[in-house]
């Protein structure tokens, strides 16, 4: 079963995350910021994170600046999901190195063609 963390400072954010993730067969953790996220990633590399932009401690943009330079046993799948949606937002996202950009608010349909299109399912 492959493997989702979802990085959102929004505990409600997470929980419906998570329910989709799950009803896709998704295994799921969880981390409330970006700083949370990188040790999680260097203790278990997930297959993909479901990142947020905006954060306290580390941003969705910080997590991604930082990953390079992880301990990784592999580099996860990164989505970012927030509701930043001007281009340029979305360009700075993918030069950062994230794989796919989804908005806020997300559908089962939105998110299973995104996980489809970074290969995760």
């Amino acid at each position: 079963m492959k493997n989702c963390l979802v990085v959102d400072d929004s505990k409600v954010i997470r929980k419906v995350a998570r329910h989709i993730l799950e009803s896709l067969d998704l295994s799921v953790s969880e981390a409330v910021d970006g700083q949370d996220a990188l040790n999680q990633c260097e203790a278990a590399a997930p297959d993909v994170v479901l990142l947020d932009w905006n954060m306290p401690v580390m941003s969705g943009m910080e997590f991604l600046q930082a990953l390079p330079t992880a301990k990784l046993s592999a580099r996860p799948k990164v989505i970012f999901c927030t509701t930043e949606n001007g281009i340029s937002h979305i360009k700075a996202a993918v030069e950062a190195g994230a794989d796919e950009y989804v908005m806020k608010p997300f559908d089962r349909e939105t998110l299973e063609s995104k996980l489809s299109i970074v290969g995760v399912i």
